[in-house]
């Protein structure tokens, strides 16, 4: 595998004005579309090799929202495309004024293995859609899936125009050395400050996708058994390997227990007496994942939950207390089934801890209290929020998705994705007329500049 070589030929059909037209780019996602419906089924066998992910969830958080964005896609694009007129001002009477998307050029994304197939190929549809090339670097750690993608882009594509490049960090490293013209990354706060310093080398622009420490806020008021419900769902959706999961309770003390007695009652509905068997249920990626979060069990008293099986690579759903602040599983995102409790007495005490943990990539608030969500909104900075609900931010293509300070930045889903994979050129077109005080020699001067003061 020849990478310079491969960026060479992607910037070569890119120069040569291949992917500028609105028929290229919709023929490129309809075949797209038609060769992840040809290798479905194999998805669905990698996916369960993988990540133990049943069927249904398979299709509805990976397949469905990748065929969701091709579908928006190819209906909006026009529209999307087309040179929008804004204003000249009078000083440039007469002329026109037009923002036109512009492709970057070469786009380099990079997946991670948690949500392998969707966060390889949404990204993918607005670089497609925003007239790139592209080199797509799945994760190594998803073996099943990252071979199938491969498979899908080979049937629908030519390497000149998108090439899948698989291998380990020396592949990414190669590709992050090497100049492209814009950079997707989705992945881990500590990966993604590698790939700002390598794009800060070209100056190559990029958006990072990145994750943190997402809080779950229980208000008093609040119905507990249906947020109880929707937090089990949220947080236990891929074996609780998702950027965006609940990673912490932080609950009014006076529900604790409750919270704790719904808990294992919808845990019990959802995966049965001991998930860990349930076909339903997520394994953990890899040993190494598995190792660390069985490692995080010891951080705290658990109150339930906590069996793991290593052949199986499964962790049965946990809640952990009495966790101090600056231990690991307070610290650092957990991205798995563990969840630990902390408890407040008062609203006032919500934003001043959730501030001291960074700016998370999701808040989640379930309360009936109208001001105690105000106050938390008000008060605190994440890439998105639910409320009343987990991961539900993520479904409308109308809302942006992604990350402030460390939890990542940039934006993407629907037009945002088109939007993040164009540049916004600037054209002024002006007209035959010229004032005369535009040249020099001037003259009046104190005139002309009161004359301005006036009227601009």
């Amino acid at each position: 595998m020849n990478i310079d070589k491969i960026i060479e030929d992607q910037r070569s059909f890119f120069n040569n004005g291949n992917t500028l037209t609105l028929k290229f780019r919709i023929d490129a996602l309809n075949k797209l579309k038609e060769s992840i419906l040809y290798y479905e089924n194999d998805i669905y066998t990698a996916l369960d090799k993988d990540l133990n992910k049943s069927r249904l969830e398979s299709y509805l958080t990976e397949i469905q929202m990748v065929l969701s964005e091709i579908k928006l896609t190819t209906k909006k694009l026009k529209r999307w495309m087309k040179p929008k007129r804004v204003s000249p001002g009078i000083l440039n009477f007469p002329s026109k004024a037009l923002i036109k998307p512009d492709p970057y050029g070469v786009a380099l994304i990079i997946s991670p293995w948690n949500y392998p197939f969707q966060l390889l190929f949404s990204p993918l549809v607005g670089a497609i859609a925003g007239g790139n090339t592209v080199l797509l670097k799945p994760s190594e750690i998803s073996v099943a899936t990252t071979e199938v993608s491969e498979k899908i882009i080979k049937r629908a594509f030519d390497p000149e125009y998108i090439a899948v490049l698989t291998g380990g960090v020396e592949v990414t490293t190669q590709l992050l050395s090497n100049k492209t013209d814009y950079i997707f990354f989705t992945g881990s706060t500590p990966v993604g400050k590698i790939v700002a310093t390598a794009a800060a080398r070209h100056l190559t622009p990029f958006t990072l996708e990145l994750g943190g420490k997402s809080p779950c806020i229980i208000d008093k008021e609040v119905n507990l058994n249906r947020a109880v419900k929707r937090i089990v769902w949220g947080k236990l959706l891929n074996g609780g390997q998702t950027c965006v999961a609940p990673d912490y309770i932080y609950i009014h003390k006076d529900i604790k227990k409750t919270f704790i007695q719904k808990f294992i009652q919808f845990t019990t509905e959802f995966y049965g007496d001991n998930p860990i068997s349930s076909n339903n249920y997520c394994k953990i990626i890899s040993e190494n994942h598995f190792k660390r979060l069985v490692n995080l069990l010891d951080d705290g008293q658990i109150v339930y939950g906590g069996e793991s099986n290593k052949e199986s690579l499964k962790i049965n759903p946990t809640l952990i207390e009495n966790c101090s602040d600056d231990s690991p599983i307070m610290v650092n995102e957990i991205f798995g089934p563990i969840f630990p409790i902390k408890t407040f007495e008062n609203i006032e005490e919500v934003p001043v801890y959730i501030r001291k943990q960074g700016k998370p990539l999701a808040l989640y608030i379930f309360s009936k209290n109208r001001k105690n969500i105000e106050y938390i909104l008000n008060r605190t900075t994440s890439g998105g929020v639910s409320i009343n609900d987990t991961i539900s931010h993520l479904i409308p293509h109308d809302l942006p998705f992604g990350g402030v300070g460390e939890s990542g930045n940039g934006a993407y889903h629907g037009y945002e994705s088109f939007n993040t994979f164009t540049h916004s050129k600037s054209i002024l077109k002006k007209g035959d007329f010229d004032p005369k005080l535009k040249f020099p020699p001037y003259s009046n001067e104190h005139k002309t500049i009161k004359l301005f003061k006036k009227f601009f």
